[in-house]
């Protein structure tokens, strides 16, 4: 980190390195548990829903890029082994034993809630203090919050087409 940016900074980096490795761990996650559900879920609506949770997971990817960024420029290390990503999510990984759609979108959806808490948390730590980490926080957060609202739909979807059954 340049010399300027450090005399700028006035937070507990050690921290806030823990609570972006933390956001890391759980955008890894939730990229795969996005993945993954839309590669196995069955039920109403799959043709659709498909291609909206694969590029939700390619957004969580960005998400995790953007991190390991600022990790970076911060001189901390971004979690380097993949176990550490269970251990260091805030935000746990549920594995898709069931494979109905609307439950796919639920896990999906308590992940998405579970990560704008987590951005909120980033964006209030680092308001006018560290400008860089606010905003990419906060664009995180924004992308978090439109996933939210999305899978909401969904679900409101299902739930009308199971009604008119």
């Amino acid at each position: 980190m340049g010399e300027q940016a450090v005399k700028i900074l006035k937070l507990d980096v050690p921290m806030l390195i823990k609570r972006l490795n933390m956001a890391l761990a759980e955008e890894w996650l939730a990229y795969y548990q996005y993945w993954i559900g839309a590669r196995i879920m069955h039920g109403p609506m799959r043709s659709e829903i498909e291609p909206e949770l694969l590029k939700h997971a390619e957004e969580e990817l960005y998400h995790a890029e953007l991190l390991a960024e600022r990790i970076l420029q911060l001189e901390g290390t971004p979690l380097i082994d993949p176990q550490e990503w269970f251990t260091h999510a805030g935000c746990k990984y549920a594995a898709p034993t069931d494979i109905y759609i609307g439950s796919i979108l639920n896990q999906n959806l308590i992940g998405e809630r579970c990560a704008i808490n987590r951005y909120q948390e980033i964006a209030n730590i680092t308001s006018g203090i560290d400008h860089t980490t606010h905003k990419i926080a906060t664009e995180i957060l924004e992308d978090e919050i439109e996933h939210e609202n999305d899978l909401v739909d969904y679900l409101t979807d299902l739930k009308l087409i199971k009604e008119k059954i």
